[in-house]
């Protein structure tokens, strides 16, 4: 064959098309003696190479392997796949790359490599002709590995999905074509240069608030849109499901891994997927499995195509788009696993080896292998994958999976990795947000804080701390035991956690990415359901997930039905939620915990693609008040404050740098006791001290400050004097109760000895807002109306059941659809129109909805639980007295200096107003 001068632009690996209708394929091997590339054409169509290539005989006695090694160009026959293979030998290796140029490549078309050199798998080197390999560089990929002994590189057989044979045993000689996936070409010269691209959102490290979701199982289960598009790129792009991330008020969703997948053997074994993703079978080859079907029909440039239109849609809407991303291993695994890729095309430079049994690889990760960031080339890999992502296809930023394994050298983690300073110094990655998985599997390989600037980093001090303080602690003081986590750890935590990355010159406290909970765990709503974890349905016996996750079940393991312990959980959550949102730092949410989003008490449904991962929102459509409503509602209020408060827009800490590196106290927050005053040396290192308040002091605008009651018990606390405050928000409130003066008060209830001793509060409920935006949805074909019908036949079966009636088709006895309402004890009741009220009118999903308010004994019970009195419910609200107008003890003027009642296990928000 003629050789064809290479593409100016192929300096790097990859397959780029050129302007003569062929291409010049590029890829990395430094150990390998000899690469092919592959083309695979159907049978049934012309091939593009008929003049250029030698067609092989069928029935030779020669090995394939030697047969191609005769010519520079050859193809065969594959009649079991109906397919021709037509092979390239490439020219290297230089400086490790290996190159061709081929005269004809078009969008679409499928290739391959074929690597072969010396078979020693106890020296780490495992090549083999036999088996067609992904190009690393590939934008698309077609097709999924069969667990079959063709996937693997050494002899084997598959019985039952379990592999048997040794990996350092004889080399396999059943070619893989057919069972592996292959490279896709896409055309994707960038001939109009993203004209008509919308801007990047571009949010401020100092105005972020994160979302983690999964593309699938954030809109799987989705009723507002059509069912093709449920669980889809094109789902998560659908205007309602923006409409509920911006209502939400989040300004960055960060999406779990959707680089294209494969799921590990011992997964597949029990019959399960890798459903999380963390199981990378190509870099820049966005997953299949979650774009629509046609999509998928349409081939491998579709999909990118649906990733794109997806992100832009985001875009649109005002929301960035972060990837996390795993470089740390890939889906080959152990020395046993599968060949689809960089085992075969160099194992010995691509994944870290034992330096004295090079035949073992290092794992860091528990995934069987771990790429080798000291080889200059994969990180190169990584860098030009990032630069993809970000450039091609749009994203904002990324989020490295098990962050210390990329920076270490020789073992040993080093913020001065040179990948490190790679991603700071590129001129594109350096400008996006790059958020750090702090922690790895090796030695010393927690290392929250130490990765500098510019990075950010998952926060598990402020995660293990807000937990505690909530949730065990509370646990022990009912236990008797003493608290672990004490006013100083907090106020650590509220402020930023300098302790950790206050390390650099100019590195600010949003570099702290805060969370309570995340996809790896239990959610927000297990972790007060729950003690232990049951991960039983993972099929390993409940021995895989964290054992430690600082969770209290609040006397009942897993749902109650007793309204005390659901009102305790729920307070408990929103306390955890309001410490989140208040504090210094970046926040992230894990979806569905704004709406009490459970998975069953399994802390590890990284292989559950069902109904314990995928969000449920058939509450969204409820034609009453639901728990998860209010949860909603709480949660978008928060946000909504936290953005509405300058004090948050800015990057520094409250507590500064000297010179020395010493902190010193800053003159931008103040803390406090109940009893006014400033906190003494002792009460820092007092655990038993959980009663304070954090005062933001501002410049240019009113001061705020944060009360946290951690004692069971309401407290009364002096707030600054030089002002008048006014309560924001309190996790009081979703029982029914808010902070109030202790003048305000009845005389006889204001004294200890008469509190209401179920509840540990004598505060009166505010009346609850149990107007539902979905009653006046006008009637109309389409997804959220057959969505809310459905909801409204359920509810009314439901109610007709209850009471020994039988269900209708939308009358039964005289009750209509449209009249269910909410009781006092949490249940649909048909109400009559003449207890509707007046209107009242909201927005959700982009719509405007005027809403009739609920009757009057709804109205009247507290965060959907029964009006029973009991501990941490706000059930006291139907005894006579709280219904009452309180006697005054104090004069409107003395209002500055009236104590607070702040009602036990709250936190609430005051802010300045004179």
């Amino acid at each position: 064959m003629e050789r064809t001068s290479l593409h100016r632009y192929a300096t790097r690996p990859g397959l780029f098309l050129t302007e003569d209708g062929g291409a010049d394929a590029v890829v990395w091997s430094e150990t390998a003696d000899q690469l092919w590339l592959s083309v695979i054409e159907p049978l049934d169509s012309p091939s593009a190479f008929y003049n250029t290539a030698t067609q092989l005989p069928r029935d030779s006695v020669i090995p394939f392997h030697e047969q191609i090694a005769m010519f520079p160009v050859c193809s065969r026959i594959v009649e079991g796949r109906y397919c021709r293979e037509t092979l390239f030998k490439m020219e290297g290796p230089n400086y490790g790359m290996w190159y061709v140029h081929i005269p004809r490549a078009w969008d679409g078309m499928r290739y391959g490599y074929r690597a072969s050199g010396t078979w020693d798998p106890r020296r780490g080197v495992q090549f083999n002709p036999y088996k067609i390999l992904l190009d690393p560089y590939a934008k698309g990929i077609d097709g999924k590995m069969d667990i079959a002994p063709e996937a693997f590189s050494y002899q084997c057989t598959v019985e039952n999905g379990r592999v048997h044979g040794s990996a350092y045993g004889s080399m396999s000689m059943l070619d893989n074509l057919g069972h592996t996936p292959l490279s896709v070409v896409i055309d994707d010269r960038d001939v109009h240069k993203h004209e008509g691209d919308p801007q990047h959102p571009h949010i401020p490290w100092s105005k972020t608030v994160i979302y983690e979701l999964h593309v699938k199982g954030f809109t799987k289960n989705a009723p507002w849109m059509e069912p093709e598009l449920r669980g889809t790129y094109a789902g998560l792009a659908h205007p309602t499901t923006i409409a509920y991330l911006q209502n939400l008020g989040i300004t960055s969703v960060e999406l779990l891994p959707i680089f294209a997948k494969q799921t590990e053997i011992g997964i597949a074994e029990r019959g399960l997927t890798n459903y999380w993703g963390y199981s990378t079978l190509g870099y820049f080859a966005p997953d299949p499995d979650y774009a629509t079907e046609e999509a998928r029909r349409k081939g491998p440039a579709a999909v990118r195509k649906e990733v794109i239109d997806m992100v832009r849609a985001l875009h649109a809407g005002g929301i960035e788009v972060l990837l996390d991303v795993v470089f740390n291993h890939t889906c080959e695994g152990g020395i046993d696993g599968p060949t689809v890729c960089w085992r075969g095309l160099d194992a010995v430079s691509y994944y870290r080896r034992r330096t004295d049994n090079p035949g073992m690889l290092i794992d860091t990760t528990g995934c069987g292998n771990t790429f080798d960031f000291t080889n200059t080339r994969v990180i190169n890999y990584a860098v030009d994958s990032l630069r993809y992502w970000s450039k091609r296809i749009g994203v904002d930023g990324f989020r490295f999976d098990l962050a210390p394994t990329l920076a270490r050298l020789e073992g040993t983690f080093s913020k001065h990795h040179p990948f490190l300073y790679a991603l700071r110094s590129d001129l594109m990655l350096g400008n996006l947000k790059m958020i750090m998985e702090p922690w790895d599997l090796g030695e010393g390989g927690w290392r929250t804080g130490q990765f500098g600037v510019p990075f950010a980093e998952w926060n598990d001090h402020f995660r293990d701390s807000t937990r505690r303080f909530w949730l065990t602690d509370v646990d022990s003081q009912h236990r008797g035991f003493n608290n672990e986590i004490g006013m100083q750890e907090m106020a650590t935590r509220l402020c930023g956690s300098a302790d950790l990355f206050a390390t650099d010159p100019g590195r600010g406290a949003v570099a702290s990415i805060n969370f309570v909970s995340c996809h790896d765990g239990f959610t927000l709503t297990d972790l007060t359901r729950y003690d232990h974890k049951h991960n039983e349905a993972n099929g390993e016996n409940n021995q895989d997930g964290n054992n430690t996750n600082h969770s209290f079940n609040f006397g009942e393991e897993g749902p109650s039905d007793d309204p005390a312990v659901e009102a305790r959980r729920e307070r408990a959550a929103m306390n955890m939620i309001g410490t989140l949102l208040m504090s210094l730092g970046t926040p992230m949410l894990l979806a569905g915990d704004e709406f009490r989003n459970t998975q069953d008490g399994n802390n590890n449904a990284y292989c559950q693609d069902n109904d314990i991962n995928w969000l449920h929102w058939e509450w969204l459509f409820s034609p009453e008040k639901t728990p998860e409503m209010r949860r909603l509602e709480h949660t978008t209020k928060l946000i909504a404050l936290r953005k509405s408060l300058d004090l948050y827009h800015h990057e520094e800490f409250f507590t500064v740098l000297s010179m020395l590196g010493l902190l010193k106290p800053s003159s931008r927050v103040q803390w406090l006791l109940p009893n006014g005053t400033t906190p003494m040396e002792r009460d820092w290192f007092d655990t038993s001290v959980r009663c304070f308040a954090m005062r933001l002091l501002a410049n240019d605008e009113y001061d705020v400050v944060i009360v946290i009651n951690g004692l069971d018990r309401h407290v009364d606390f002096m707030l600054p004097d030089d002002c008048e405050w006014r309560m924001l928000w309190s996790s009081a409130e979703t029982n029914g109760r808010q902070p109030r003066h202790v003048s305000e008060f009845p005389k006889e209830i204001t004294d200890d000895d008469d509190a209401d001793a179920t509840t540990g509060s004598v505060l009166y409920p505010d009346k609850p807002n149990d107007s539902v935006w979905t009653l006046t949805i006008p009637d109309g074909d389409t997804p959220i109306h057959q969505a809310l019908k459905a909801a409204r036949q359920h509810r009314l079966a439901e109610v007709l059941r209850a009471q020994g009636d039988h269900a209708g088709d939308g009358d039964a006895n005289g009750v209509h659809i449209e009249d269910i309402r909410t009781n006092d004890a949490g249940s649909g009741v048909a109400a009559s129109p003449a207890s509707d009220g007046d209107a009242t009118h909201g927005t959700l999903n982009g719509m405007k909805n005027g809403t009739p308010a609920a009757p009057a004994a709804a109205q009247s019970r507290a965060a959907g639980v029964k009006s029973t009195p009991a501990p941490g419910s706000a059930a006291g609200a139907d005894d006579a007295r709280h219904r009452q107008t309180p006697t005054m003890n104090a004069s409107s003027d003395d209002a500055a200096n009236d104590p607070w009642r702040i009602d036990g296990l709250s936190i609430s928000l005051f802010r300045q107003i004179r």
